[in-house]
């Protein structure tokens, strides 16, 4: 991912035209305002979707609510890829704050035509800075409109030293990976006062999961806390291989064989 902020890959002005984004306010009122004006003055984290996510029959996951253990708030969500991107994301340090389709942007295409496009995601950096961004099931969804629109929305963020991403679908095994630890992200499984303290102490050296989470205490109540910690990166493991109950898991900073930096 650029980082935040990254202006990498500015596309040459004037290709487009006007941008303005609409969005609801918190009264759900519709407001329209020039971009670089919103994007410096709006909080777009806080704002609900202007507009809902389809629900397209035949999909064995539709439109629903994302618990994001970052602000202890609800995201919309629109599919299972947006879901696993936002479980990607919510487990970033950098990123403070999250919403599904929070701005509309419109502008002119080349020809002065108007055209818009909602990106599904925002994330809001630590540095003020932030990502827009859509959740692609394969590298050709969306078709030409999307990719057409992919170049407008990117042009507008990089004015304005933001970023946009079309997010490519994460290998399975760290999907399910991830999947598997968002289940443990709720403060809840943390477990006991003292818990997470031994927890912690058991992985100071990496050794395999089961055996660390015996020397913490009953597995069958250290072992939420041990997904817990793993989820919030206080301990980290090779999220490439299935997690099984002799895959090493070390302290934060550990970077062990076959582990790949920032995968835990």
């Amino acid at each position: 991912m650029a980082g935040p902020g990254s202006r990498a890959g500015r596309v040459a002005a004037g290709h487009h035209t006007g941008f303005e984004a609409v969005f609801l306010d918190p009264l759900g009122q519709v407001v329209q305002q020039r971009w670089e004006d919103a994007a410096l003055a709006v909080a777009f984290e806080d704002l609900a979707p202007v507009s809902a996510f389809p629900v397209i029959p035949g999909r064995r996951w539709g439109p629903g609510p994302w618990w994001s253990a970052t602000t202890g708030r609800h995201v919309s969500a629109g599919s299972n890829a947006m879901r696993t991107q936002l479980i990607v994301l919510d487990r970033d340090p950098r990123v403070t704050a999250l919403a599904g389709r929070p701005v509309r942007l419109l502008w002119r295409n080349p020809r002065g035509q108007v055209r818009s496009w909602v990106p599904q995601l925002f994330a809001r950096y630590t540095d003020g800075t932030a990502l827009l961004a859509d959740c692609p099931s394969h590298p050709d969804a969306g078709g030409e409109r999307a990719m057409k629109a992919a170049e407008a929305v990117t042009e507008a963020c990089a004015q304005i030293g933001w970023t946009y991403r079309r997010l490519p679908p994460l290998d399975d095994v760290l999907a399910a990976n991830l999947k598997w630890l968002a289940g443990y992200r709720h403060p809840r499984n943390a477990g006991r006062p003292g818990l997470s303290k031994a927890v912690l102490g058991a992985f100071a050296r990496p050794r395999p999961l089961l055996e660390g989470a015996e020397a913490a205490g009953d597995p069958i109540e250290v072992l939420p806390a041990v997904f817990h910690a793993l989820w919030h990166r206080q301990l980290t493991t090779d999220l490439e291989t299935p997690l099984h109950e002799r895959i090493l898991v070390g302290p934060r900073d550990w970077s062990g064989p076959g582990k790949t930096g920032g995968a835990g």
